[in-house]
């Protein structure tokens, strides 16, 4: 693999990223079971509305593209907070496209991240992943993440 390269997104880049990534969001909230497809869908649209009023101009919201050369590899969308201890990340949303999954770009893109946050003093660096993504929390147990909390369900 050549090394991956993490660029700030474009206003058209972002564009296409918000109307996927709000589908995607909303199918995944109903897949968890929190709420059905419709109230999902209007959680997503707000959800995204709260955090980037401002788009790509969001104060403390950082959105890229990931790049191996030429070709397009994913996203990566981490927002800064200074708390009393520091400065702390949270990756709100990590995409690798779909025929590019299981090739390690993941990976490597969440180490870009992270030598990023280093760059920048972070402390650390938190995320959220849906219970049913087994992929996902492979992935980030396997580079270190833990577990902060869970929410559990029971469907009757």
């Amino acid at each position: 693999m050549a090394a991956l390269e993490l660029v700030p997104m474009t206003e058209e880049q972002y564009l296409q990223y918000r109307h996927r990534a709000e589908i995607s969001y909303a199918h995944d909230i109903a897949a968890s079971g929190a709420v059905p497809l419709p109230e999902a869908q209007e959680k997503s649209r707000q959800d995204y509305d709260r955090l980037l009023p401002g788009g790509l101009a969001t104060e403390g919201h950082h959105l890229w593209t990931a790049y191996e050369g030429d070709v397009e590899i994913g996203m990566l969308w981490l927002h800064l907070e200074r708390k009393s201890d520091g400065l702390h990340a949270f990756g709100y949303d990590f995409y690798v496209e779909s025929d590019l999954r299981r090739k390690g770009y993941g990976r490597a893109i969440m180490q870009a991240a992270e030598q990023l946050c280093r760059e920048w003093g972070v402390v650390s660096v938190g995320l959220s992943v849906f219970g049913f993504n087994f992929g996902a929390r492979d992935l980030y147990e396997q580079m270190g993440y833990e577990v902060t909390a869970i929410q559990m369900r029971k469907r009757l």
